[in-house]
């Protein structure tokens, strides 16, 4: 479906559904790696120092289901305008907050950036899936999107850690304030490049479904995205695995920043590298969606997964590689490893969940976008954890998280639901 059968070109809608996702990952990504500075420069323990990354990702839970019925009624192109206008002001919040020197104006700044991450996951992914025609192709597009969104994850703890320079001591926002000004550089820029682009809306209500909405004589439809069991249980496995995703390489950046003999810098380098690894597999998993099962690939990487956090929670935290005259920990590597893994989940999650839907994609996208709050939720919990059992230790509690992928992948993604009519 990369044409209409007018032979309409899709690739400029693809094009910026791709640079969107790049955006979601950077200014995500600087959420989660202000977690050092803000331990620095505001006194916070493990658990608060994902206070931003928490308001960030609790902002899905309040805007998912708003953003799918703004996306239903206004589009795809007004969701993606008015994502990254609000995207501009929260990181604008944010880069202000080291000056006025308040934690909790730098909190305010990550839940306004969190409405605009939201809404444009709730533009990118559907849109991704429907131009490629669903199933394995639309999984495939999804994996080449998820590619930009690695890259932009790479790049902002990288630039945050050398920023910060090799001591915990030196982290404050102020130093951090390149990465902001960047990420409201792109944020302007892609508003004047959506405007000019033409993007097909599928899921846009008709004027016909628009006027029966307003005289309020719409017909009650008897179903909904919930009443499909694999789109339930769906919605449940992103929960888990947002906070995997987020909760292994945040955890890891304060806990090892800490340490004497890794720092900052080594530390912001390696979790770069966690996000290189993502952008490895979805490159990867881009090639080979097109033959490979969305059920498979989450199922295999599930279990990978489990088994290097298994070496995480086993192995010293004394353990370590030594590069060049560089010790390495042996945990961190295997976090970092665990980037591979992680890549290709969101993509296959969302293909099965979202399989069969029809017309309930776009409300279902809504409602899927609200359980992403399980990405600030999950390593929340994960940090309090470490405050009381100690870091490492902490990854138990996303094997646990893991073991239910395994299981949505085996038994929860079947469609049950199949007589439902959903055209």
């Amino acid at each position: 479906m990369t044409k209409t059968s007018s032979g309409r070109s899709y690739a400029p809608a693809i094009v910026v559904m791709f640079a969107l996702f790049f955006m979601i990952a950077f200014v995500t990504n600087l959420a989660g790696s202000m977690g050092v500075i803000v331990t620095n420069q505001f006194g916070a323990s493990k658990a608060l120092s994902q206070l931003g990354s928490l308001a960030n990702f609790i902002a899905y839970a309040c805007m998912g289901i708003p953003a799918g019925i703004i996306l239903k009624r206004k589009g795809y192109k007004f969701t993606s305008l008015l994502a990254v206008v609000i995207g501009l002001a929260g990181v604008g919040i944010q880069f202000l907050s080291g000056y006025v020197e308040s934690f909790a104006v730098y909190v305010a700044g990550a839940f306004v950036a969190g409405f605009s991450m939201c809404m444009l996951n709730i533009v990118v992914n559907p849109m991704l899936n429907t131009l490629g025609g669903g199933g394995n192709k639309g999984n495939q597009l999804i994996q080449w999107g998820g590619s930009c969104n690695s890259i932009g994850g790479t790049i902002a703890p990288v630039f945050v850690g050398w920023l910060v320079g090799g001591s915990i001591s030196d982290a404050t926002v102020s130093k951090a304030a390149p990465v902001m000004i960047i990420a409201m550089a792109i944020f302007a820029l892609a508003f004047v490049v959506i405007m000019l682009t033409d993007i097909p809306e599928p899921h846009m209500e008709t004027p016909e479904q628009k006027e029966a909405r307003l005289a309020g004589n719409s017909a009650k439809d008897p179903y909904g995205p919930l009443s499909f069991r694999h789109f339930v249980l769906g919605a449940v496995a992103i929960f888990f695995y947002v906070g995997i995703e987020v909760g292994i390489p945040n955890t890891a950046n304060v806990y090892f920043s800490g340490l004497d003999w890794v720092g900052p810098a080594l530390t912001g380098t390696m979790i770069g590298g966690y996000w290189f690894c993502m952008l490895l597999g979805r490159l990867a998993g881009g090639a080979i969606g097109g033959k490979v099962s969305s059920r498979n690939m989450l199922l295999w990487t599930s279990a990978a997964a489990i088994a290097l956090l298994l070496g995480v929670t086993l192995l010293p935290g004394s353990a370590a590689v030594n590069l060049r005259g560089t010790a390495i920990p042996v945990s961190l590597i295997l976090m970092m490893l665990c980037g591979l893994c992680t890549s290709v989940m969101w993509g296959a999650i969302f293909n099965l969940a979202a399989e069969g839907l029809g017309k309930y994609t776009a409300p279902a996208s809504g409602i899927f976008m609200t359980l992403v709050c399980g990405g600030g939720i999950v390593p929340f919990v994960q940090n309090a954890i470490a405050d009381k059992f100690g870091s490492l230790q902490s990854y138990w509690l996303l094997i646990v998280c893991l073991l239910y992928l395994v299981l949505y992948a085996v038994w929860g993604s079947k469609n049950v639901n199949t007589s439902i009519p959903v055209e």
